[in-house]
């Protein structure tokens, strides 16, 4: 495991120094990714969870190279096994494994460099609502990513997960007021504030803020499950036509504040809505597998999972997609196809990634080229 990081951090913020979040659809380098252990999280000893990991990893790593960080003897063994040839693996321990919200945020700048945000984790809430505790191995999480980049770092003064934004790479950000104004993460701050941050820490221009997120996400809404920046001025938004769905009404809301608001450029949106999978819920036999913990994470037989399209991840030549529901895979699918014509279009089951709280975008995280 790498020591302490050694990356200084710029005494500026990201924005006084010329630097910015690229879209992610712009090349990248690399991808970076945590191997699930947890047993109070993911079922069977994270067994299925991990094969679900693998065949992720596997499908970006066809576009583009793909590290693994693994917490444990027996995670590292379990990873040799089920990851492809030539996926680095590295001793980085974490309290889980969401890397898009427990790993840098990375911007680029000035003659192409690269550099990385460390926002400071709290579990999805802290003392308020998060989700378990101890967090620390994740709150350092950034720094040791950063560190083995080679990268400076800028460690951002306030709480945010990579999953609560989306950037189009040209000013604008996206994100909702259900995660960023809840009130675990920055009771101290105010919505001006949180705004200005945003800008401040990924050198954007304007903040389009969504009300709320996917029904029942356990992250307040992150903004990632809602909707995808496929390009600059086009998102796809997770949908229903479902009037007597709960998300439906949290669909609506965003489509309505999309169809009227500009982007950074002056832009009206293009929005492509994004079938809603299920409604899904945790089965008995899924919940029976979750082993019990102290540690603040419920998991229950019944539970409604907050599936969706959206949290796939865009790679150099490919769009990773989860696979959640027979019904509508195929048109998610050809969906994306179209949004993105110059990638192939690869779907890898999503379940048990789900059952975890989460699916292929929030377990991944790009570093710009």
């Amino acid at each position: 495991m790498p020591q302490a990081p050694l990356a200084t951090t710029p005494a500026a913020t990201p924005s006084a120094e010329g630097f910015r979040m690229p879209g992610e659809f712009a090349p990248h380098s690399g991808c970076w990714m945590a191997w699930p252990e947890r047993p109070d999280n993911w079922r069977e000893g994270a067994a299925p969870a991990r094969r679900a990991f693998a065949a992720v990893a596997a499908a970006i790593h066809a576009s583009e190279p793909v590290t693994v960080t693994v917490s444990s003897a027996e995670g590292r063994a379990s990873a040799q096994a089920l990851l492809p040839a030539g996926i680095r693996i590295l001793d980085i321990p974490s309290d889980d494994c969401w890397m898009r919200d427990i790993g840098p945020t990375f911007l680029t700048g000035p003659g192409g460099e690269v550099r990385a945000v460390d926002w400071r984790f709290n579990a999805w809430g802290g003392a308020a609502n998060g989700l378990y505790a101890p967090w620390d191995r994740d709150d350092a999480m950034a720094a040791h990513v950063a560190e083995v980049e080679g990268v400076q770092r800028y460690r951002a003064p306030f709480v945010l997960e990579g999953g609560a934004i989306h950037v189009d790479g040209e000013g604008t950000v996206f994100t909702t007021a259900e995660c960023l104004l809840s009130a675990g993460r920055n009771p101290q701050m105010t919505k001006a504030e949180i705004e200005q941050g945003l800008k401040d820490w990924l050198g954007a221009t304007a903040v389009v803020w969504l009300p709320r997120g996917v029904h029942l996400d356990e992250t307040d809404g992150h903004v990632d499950n809602l909707l995808h920046v496929c390009a600059p001025g086009t998102v796809a938004l997770t949908w229903t036509d479902d009037r007597g769905d709960p998300q439906y009404q949290r669909s609506a809301e965003a489509l309505d504040l999309l169809s009227t608001c500009v982007d950074a450029r002056g832009r009206r949106l293009r929005v492509i809505r994004l079938p809603m999978p299920g409604p899904l819920n945790m089965s008995a036999q899924e919940a029976a597998g979750i082993a019990a913990g102290d540690t603040g994470m419920v998991r229950s037989a019944g539970e409604r999972l907050a599936g969706s399209y959206a949290n796939f991840y865009i790679a150099n030549t490919r769009v990773v997609f989860p696979l959640l529901d027979e019904r509508h895979d195929g048109e998610a699918a050809a969906l994306l196809a179209e949004l993105f014509p110059g990638r192939e279009i690869v779907g890898v089951p999503g379940r048990e990634i789900l059952l975890g709280g989460g699916n292929i975008h929030c377990i991944t995280q790009q570093v710009p080229a």
